[in-house]
């Protein structure tokens, strides 16, 4: 945000920057500044997809080289500010305010046009990054009265053959003449489409690393844990939208880690106990429920993470008989009190003891 900001403020007060920006991120590139570059994402889709239909024998080679998630992040997200000299990046920034996002993937589109043999003979994504780059260094404005400003990856890779200088306005009457056919009332179309399949990945990459971080000796299988995980999800998502309290979406912070996303708190992990512990007993079974949540509450936040959840159940389904007493002892201790380690099989604070004396030993499975 900082690269298209600075430039809104070359041009325009402070105030009119900020409106500017204000356009930006709420309607022209929704979600393109958020922590996971959502917005982005779906035009990177969008941007393959568009490729497919116009140069469909680029295609299949971009998707080898891995080309299109480097191009949608350092071109889209600045709108070609970082990757082209100053002057000519200001006349595409021009035309994005006039037409919108559909002009940036002309120019994508044409730029991929225009050096698509070489693109062809790449061998890996850093050699056509590299390739792609020199052209765009070399998309000059002729009609600029200031001097030209080198830009900082031409400096880097300058040689002794430099491509031959492309006039951005060329470019930009190639890609409407080429792409014409694109239409706004597509591009948004496809954007929700495509941030449907987004959203998706995002999911079940978030899955897949809360999964992996669950230590190897929980006793589920991965399949067993992906189902615990969405019915956790679906608990936590279930008391956004349609609980009476706001207390656990209140606390929500997409920034944290995949694994920290998604809390429940003790009357939303009472449902989950009663449905799914092996251990429910009757009118009990919400007062063991809440004793179990205090017990997982590490850090007494009155929430407790997947792993912490999955952890209490492992306990009641794959713990040993002694576990699982000793379990059952922590839970019928009163608030402050601890199980005590040095206590002896067969003393009066050995937890076998304990419970044989409450009448509590048959709630425990064999």
């Amino acid at each position: 945000m900082n690269i298209v900001t600075s430039v809104l403020l070359l041009y325009g007060s402070e105030e009119e920057a900020f409106w500017l920006l204000v356009a930006l991120c709420e309607r022209m590139l929704p979600d393109y500044y958020n922590t996971r570059v959502v917005g982005a994402l779906v035009d990177q889709g969008i941007f393959e997809e568009l490729t497919r239909d116009f140069l469909p024998q680029l295609s299949e080679k971009m998707q080898d080289l891995g080309v299109i998630s480097s191009i949608s992040l350092s071109w889209f997200l600045t709108l070609f500010l970082s990757v082209m000299p100053f002057e000519s990046a200001v006349v595409i920034v021009d035309c994005f305010f006039y037409e919108g996002i559909k002009v940036i993937l002309q120019v994508a589109l044409a730029v991929l046009d225009a050096n698509m043999e070489q693109l062809l003979g790449c061998s890996d994504e850093g050699e056509a990054m590299t390739m792609l780059g020199r052209y765009l260094d070399n998309v000059v404005n002729k009609q600029s009265v200031s001097p030209p400003i080198p830009h900082l990856h031409a400096l880097l890779t300058s040689s002794d053959d430099p491509p031959a200088e492309v006039d951005i306005f060329e470019l930009l009457k190639v890609s409407y003449e080429k792409f014409s056919s694109l239409r706004a009332e597509d591009i948004e179309q496809m954007r929700f489409k495509q941030r449907l399949k987004v959203i998706q990945s995002l999911e079940d990459t978030a899955k897949r690393s809360v999964v992996r971080a669950i230590p190897v000796d929980i006793g589920f299988s991965i399949e067993e844990l992906e189902d615990l995980y969405m019915v956790f999800k679906a608990k936590h998502l279930a008391s956004q939208y349609w609980g009476c309290s706001h207390t656990v979406a209140g606390r929500r912070d997409p920034s944290l880690p995949y694994l920290e996303q998604y809390r429940i708190d003790a009357s939303q992990f009472r449902e989950l106990f009663a449905s799914l512990t092996p251990w429910a007993c009757g009118s009990h079974t919400p007062v063991l429920a809440g004793r179990m949540f205090r017990l997982l509450d590490k850090n007494k936040d009155s929430l407790i993470n997947f792993k912490e959840f999955v952890t209490g159940m492992s306990g009641m389904y794959h713990g040993d008989l002694t576990e699982k007493l000793k379990v059952l002892y922590k839970l019928h201790l009163p608030p402050g009190e601890s199980l005590l380690p040095t206590a002896q099989p067969g003393s009066p604070t050995c937890p076998e003891v304990q419970l044989q004396r409450t009448g509590l030993c048959g709630t425990v499975g064999p």
